[in-house]
């Protein structure tokens, strides 16, 4: 496809999450000076819970100290949106693209990315939709993926979008997920009676991601892509 932009996709498996978090600033300050193109790392993390600039205490419904004793990491960060939860059998996505000369503005790349979640569990026969006034993805009113996101001055994205694939739902019950109250959350091996893959889930999700994006994306390994990181600001 004409202007079709060459991109990376990197697997880095189970990181923990303030290690992934370190590797975005990275990645994000290369994009910035034109080392890297634009980058999609998949990832999965011990359980975490992570507060967004929204977040409001209230919506973590134990006492952090709790979670710190069970080991369970708690991090501050500096996405928008509000208190979520990652773990084991959840796929969680973290664009580093240069919006540069693309229209529109934050809104427009949040739909993106839900649009291409939607595209993605469409190919697993899953009919997912958007919420009128929320952001993220969902099937029959329950959120299966989470989207929250900060664009630089430079417009080069960080953070991304948690993709439930079999992702243990309880956690999601000590904390008021996004902020939403009354809102369930769910797994594709809920939604299925069966987990697809994650090689399979990567696959069709990168696949979405060129498609709307206009990309061609190649695996590169994790050592590779260290390899090319600057050294940052």
């Amino acid at each position: 496809m004409a202007g079709t932009r060459v991109g990376w996709r990197v697997d880095l498996g189970c990181l923990d999450y303030a290690a992934a978090w370190e590797l975005q600033k990275s990645l994000a300050v290369a994009r910035s000076r034109g080392l890297i193109p634009d980058t999609l790392l998949f990832v999965e993390h011990p359980p975490t819970y992570t507060f967004g600039r929204r977040t409001r205490p209230e919506h973590l419904l134990v006492e952090r100290s709790i979670l710190e004793a069970e080991g369970i990491g708690v991090h501050l960060v500096d996405r928008g949106g509000d208190i979520t939860y990652h773990g084991p059998g959840q796929m969680v996505g973290y664009p580093l693209f240069s919006l540069e000369g693309r229209p529109g503005g934050p809104s427009r790349y949040l739909r993106d990315l839900e649009e291409v979640l939607m595209l993605a569990l469409a190919s697993f026969g899953i009919a997912a939709e958007r919420s009128p006034g929320l952001t993220g993805v969902w099937v029959s009113g329950a959120k299966v993926a989470a989207i929250g996101v900060r664009i630089n001055a430079r417009r080069v994205t960080t953070h991304g979008f948690a993709l439930n694939i079999q992702t243990d739902l309880r956690p999601f019950q000590r904390i008021v997920p996004c902020g939403i109250r009354g809102k369930p959350v769910t797994s594709m091996r809920e939604i299925l009676g069966v987990a697809p893959s994650w090689g399979e889930v990567q696959d069709r999700v990168a696949e979405a991601f060129e498609g709307v994006f206009n990309l061609r994306l190649s695996p590169i390994d994790r050592l590779h892509l260290t390899g090319k990181v600057g050294r940052r600001e």
